[in-house]
């Protein structure tokens, strides 16, 4: 466990990051959501940098009923742009952070993902639950 302790996202990380724009559709989401059975994409601007964040969960909200709000009809939910719907301010990591600092914002904040962010909002990669998983499994074998 102690060579847990001492692993950083850079080793673990994926790099190639699927994005997506805040000009993106609903609708095209969706698409995305389901061929790509991911959880949340980063949403990056021209120059690459995070904008923000978009989740199931974020997309799920938008058709929630309350008793404050009228829900519009499905198609017109389905026009609506991402930057509608997108998480800005989120969590994310540097590439020199320790895993155990990861695994413990996963499990406070309940993420699936965490984006990995460079220099400024330079979006650099991100990691996942599986991720982490992995590195425990590589980290306590022989143990």
């Amino acid at each position: 466990m102690h060579q847990f302790l001492e692993q950083t996202v850079d080793r673990y990380m994926t790099r190639d990051v699927r994005t997506v724009s805040c000009d993106l559709t609903m609708d095209k989401l969706n698409d995305l959501f389901a061929s790509d059975d991911f959880n949340a994409y980063p949403v990056v601007d021209d120059q690459r940098e995070a904008i923000g964040l978009v989740t199931k969960f974020d997309f799920l909200k938008c058709f929630a009923i309350t008793l404050s709000s009228v829900v519009p009809h499905y198609d017109e939910l389905m026009r609506r742009a991402v930057s509608d719907v997108m998480i800005h301010e989120f969590i994310y990591v540097g590439p020199t952070t320790k895993l155990a600092r990861v695994l413990q914002l996963m499990v406070e904040h309940r993420l699936r993902s965490i984006p990995v962010m460079g220099g400024g909002r330079n979006l650099v990669g991100i990691i996942s639950r599986e991720d982490v998983m992995r590195a425990l499994r590589d980290s306590t074998r022989g143990d």
